[in-house]
């Protein structure tokens, strides 16, 4: 218990940082987004109209503590603000219609990289040295070392323009109703196999390597030979014996990686025109929407924060000593 709360007391003071920094860097970006919104549509205001404009979106002149404790007091209320981008809709608005395709497409991303990556991992330590693990690590950690917009752009390219097996862009075809039919799953899995396969790729390479790693590491063991001179089938050595106890430090990575899936695809959402949150931060920069980068920042660190706590859990549930040293 002392352990648990511990982390949880450190998490939520890292929560409270984050917020402060999400507060202060928008306001120090130049310009504001009324004048933007006006000045991009030619339009002619008085001075009274465009203040209380910015009193709609809540830019109005005081101290900047007194903007900060209103700050905080509508984040912990989840009470975000109105969009200037897609006024008048509000920021959980455009948030919650984006979040939805960032986590499908992002969290399967992850989750299919983790288990390929992983299994790959396995076998590259248990035939280390040999053809398998002299192509399979390095050709993963090149895929790790391309800039994803290279790999995105060739996707695209390649499998949409010129040979045109799959769509170029967005989550399902425009113009299709969308409902809970298998025609309407279809078209949605259709597109999403390029993002999804761009986003899963360059992942690969680091649970590889970080599982590799952990099963070489442990081949040596006595209770790796103890299994094998009892005779047991290699792949109940390599499985059971072995990955089963290699998994705990990939556990980490994982909620790491899941932790950064909101928002983290930025790129493979933009190339692919993909109507995730990663696609709203960056109009949203464009078109300096405080409350959006606000809000979107805001929930992104909630994610990376949730998944590290879930991962010091998990670590202590799978490994006693932790368990016996955090009492």
């Amino acid at each position: 218990m002392g352990f648990f709360l511990r982390r949880l007391s450190f998490y939520l003071v890292a929560f409270l940082v984050a917020a402060t920094i999400n507060f202060v860097l928008p306001r120090i970006m130049p310009g504001d987004p009324v004048t933007m919104m006006f000045a991009s549509a030619n339009a002619r205001m008085t001075p009274e109209m465009v203040e209380a404009l910015k009193k709609v979106y809540g830019f109005v002149d005081g101290p900047l503590w007194q903007q900060y404790f209103t700050y905080l007091g509508n984040v912990f209320t989840w009470n975000l603000g109105t969009s200037t981008q897609f006024f008048p809709e509000t920021v959980n608005a455009v948030l919650g219609r984006a979040f939805g395709w960032s986590l499908f497409l992002a969290g399967t991303a992850i989750v299919l990289a983790f288990c390929v990556g992983s299994l790959m991992g396995v076998f590259a330590a248990w035939f280390r040295g040999g053809r398998y693990d002299a192509i399979a690590s390095p050709a993963m950690m090149v895929f790790q070392a391309v800039p994803p917009v290279v790999i995105a752009l060739l996707a695209l390219f390649t499998f949409g323009v010129g040979l045109q097996w799959l769509p170029t862009g967005y989550a399902y075809t425009p113009g299709m109703d969308p409902g809970w039919s298998w025609a309407f799953a279809a078209d949605v899995a259709r597109h999403a196999v390029m993002p999804i396969a761009c986003a899963a790729l360059i992942q690969v390479g680091g649970f590889l390597i970080t599982m590799r790693n952990n099963m070489i590491n442990l081949l040596n063991e006595d209770f790796i030979t103890m299994a094998k001179a009892k005779g047991l089938a290699e792949n109940r050595v390599i499985f059971n014996y072995g990955a089963r106890n290699a998994i705990l430090p990939t556990v980490t990575a994982l909620s790491m990686a899941l932790g950064t899936a909101i928002g983290g695809q930025l790129i493979i959402e933009i190339v692919f025109n993909y109507p995730g949150l990663g696609t709203v931060l960056y109009k949203a920069i464009l078109a300096r929407d405080y409350q959006v980068i606000q809000g979107q920042l805001l929930l992104m660190t909630i994610f990376m924060l949730t998944f590290n706590f879930i991962a010091d859990l998990l670590y202590v549930v799978l490994d006693p000593r932790l368990r016996r040293g955090g009492a």
